[in-house]
Parts: structure tokens; sequence; C-alpha cells
């Protein structure tokens, strides 16, 4: 069996994939970054001839680069926040060539995301926010699409994935802003300075949704997530309503796990 974890920022996505870790003993664990097969979040997927160049202009990343490099189908995928250097040329350079945020042309963009479900195994897995998280944003954000055409290419995944066990666990939040006050906090330094909210929010304010409308800041960001937890939800429902398991976010225990496993 395999599980897709899935919820906003801050939903306790990372607590979860590790509790289901504990309880389903032998099971691979996938977090954003990692080389997997289902999602390629924080990876540069590049032709030969380009990695063969990033080898070349890092020579001194060359050994963790190796390490961090998998070839599919004719491609290379580089795990490059794998890599820690002092070099931030390093991973801008390597961000412009993820396959989302509308960096390519939308046919391609499905033609890689499904096909790498359908050329997918499956096995016994856990994934962490591999399913709807980088998706959507990039459909809603920077491809300003509907909601139904995002719903419609679900059901292409769905289709993509059929004959493998899966089950999707996803964490509804009840209270957005002050779930990610909480994250807010946890990922600030010792000074209290915050590290990852003021890139949320750049990331937002500068996507194409945020400046067709004219919108910027957190209340706007909010009812961003809001939007978007609620297209995860009628997804959960309308696409895989066999599949999906809603918990609140961060009030699950032990009973869930087996609950969730025995579904």
């Amino acid at each position: 069996m395999v599980y897709f974890v899935e919820g906003l920022q801050g939903s306790g996505k990372s607590t979860m994939v590790s509790k289901l870790a504990e309880v389903c003993a032998g099971h691979e664990v996938f977090r954003e970054g990692d080389y997997s097969p289902t999602e390629l979040a924080w990876c540069a997927y590049v032709d030969e001839d380009v990695c063969r160049d990033i080898l070349g202009k890092y020579p001194e990343l060359s050994r963790r680069l190796a390490e961090n490099i998998f070839s599919e189908g004719g491609k290379r995928i580089v795990c490059y926040t794998k890599i820690h250097t002092d070099n931030t040329e390093f991973y801008k350079e390597l961000e412009r060539f993820e396959i989302y945020n509308g960096r390519i042309p939308q046919e391609d963009f499905e033609k890689i995301v499904l096909g790498r479900y359908e050329r997918w195994n499956g096995g016994n897995q856990i994934f962490e926010c591999s399913l709807f998280q980088n998706i959507i944003e990039d459909m809603t954000l920077f491809r300003d699409l509907p909601d139904d055409e995002i719903i419609a290419f679900f059901r292409r995944v769905k289709s993509a994935l059929a004959g493998k066990a899966f089950r999707i666990v996803y964490l509804e939040t009840a209270d957005i802003p002050a779930s990610i006050g909480v994250i807010r906090k946890e990922r600030s330094d010792a000074a209290g300075n915050e590290l990852w909210f003021p890139m949320l929010m750049d990331f937002f304010n500068n996507s194409p949704y945020a400046a067709a409308r004219g919108i910027s800041g957190e209340t706007a960001l909010y009812e961003h997530l809001a939007h978007r937890q609620a297209l995860e939800l009628r997804i959960c429902r309308e696409v895989f309503p066999d599949e999906t398991k809603i918990l609140p976010s961060k009030q699950f225990g032990g009973e869930d796990m087996i609950n969730i496993v025995n579904k």
C-alpha cells in the first residue's frame, strides 16, 4: 500500500509521515526534495547536455552532484537542494530547470506529470505532498486555470494511477492564519527573524495570479490558501472518494494511524 500525505503548509504532514512510517515498518519514505518516482519538487529536470554543462560549471560540487543525479527516460533529475553550498547562484540556476510555477508549457507539464505516474510501479511507500500541493500551486497561481479544469486534470491523474493501491491522507486545517503563524515561528532563526514566511509571501505576491488581480499581502495569501484547501478537498471527494481519509490538522493519534492502515 502507498500513502500520499497531503494538506496545506503547517498542517502536520511531516509529523503524519513520520507516524505512518512507524506503523508501516519497511515502507520507503519520500519527502520534498528527495528523488521521487512521483514528484519533482525542488529538483531540476534536464537533458543530458544541460546536465553535463552543470557538472562542468560547478566542478567543486561535481562529487555531490553526481550522488544526486538520477537518469529517467532520457532525462536527468538533479536533486539540487540536497547539495549544501554557499554559492547561491548554484541554487538560482538549478531552480530555472524545475517543471513547476509555469516554467514549461502546460502540455509538456501534463505529459511529464502523467507519464511519471503511469510509469511508477507503486509499492510500500509514503509520500509527503507528492499529489496536490505543487501541481495545484502551478495550475492556480501560474496558469490561472479554473477549478473545473484542475479537477479534470486530476481525473487524468487517477487514470494514470489505475491498478496501483494507494490511499490519500488529507490533513484539513480549520484555522489557516493560526496554523501558518505556528510554522512562521518554527522556521525563524535564533534571533526571531523569519526565514520561511517572507519567501512564501514573495512566492505569492509575485505570482501571475496575484499580479493579474492586483492583490498582495497576508490576507490575500490566506484567502488563496483557503481556496486551495477547498479545491483539494473537492478533488478528494469527487475524484478519489474511495482512496481518501480526511483528518483534522495536527489532531491525529495512534488510533488514526491504525484506522488509516486498516481502512
